[in-house]
């Protein structure tokens, strides 16, 4: 799932050089400033930092099962519900993803979105100009696990 400020740490902790010790403590504490961290995640959160940063300083390029969604919308409430509804399923699904909440009109645009909201699960969009069901939202996500 996205982290807000996650981006800005990680180039710090690059550029600095840190151990992977101390760069997970740095990371951790830096995204835990402004993300929700659940207390019984939080081991999770600090391994999948730490191999973050490995895989960046390493430069390996990212190969993973996570799902990457994408909601595009103007932050309206509407918008707001869709992430939301997604966010219910993939914890009723048991499922990991990385979900980014796209508000900027250009960057919707460069995504092929003409219509807000929209819902674009690994690269493919699936949905414009209307809010979907959830079970079509379960149908999507079954059908794109990996």
């Amino acid at each position: 799932m996205g982290l807000i400020g996650l981006d800005p740490a990680m180039q710090k902790a690059i550029s600095e050089e840190m151990s992977p010790e101390q760069a997970e403590e740095f990371l951790f504490q830096a995204i835990s400033r402004k993300n929700y961290v659940p207390p019984r995640a939080e081991a999770d959160y600090r391994q999948a930092l730490r191999q973050e940063y490995q895989r960046r300083l390493s430069g390996t390029e990212l190969t993973s099962d996570i799902l990457e969604v994408r909601v595009f919308g103007s932050g309206c409430v509407t918008c707001d519900q869709l992430a939301a509804m997604l966010f219910d399923i993939l914890q009723r699904q048991n499922l990991v993803a990385d979900i980014e909440k796209i508000f900027d009109l250009d960057e919707i645009w460069r995504h092929g979105v003409i219509t807000p909201p929209a819902v674009k699960i690994n690269g493919e969009l699936l949905c414009q100009g209307r809010m979907p069901t959830a079970a079509e939202i379960e149908q999507w996500l079954r059908d794109r696990q990996k």
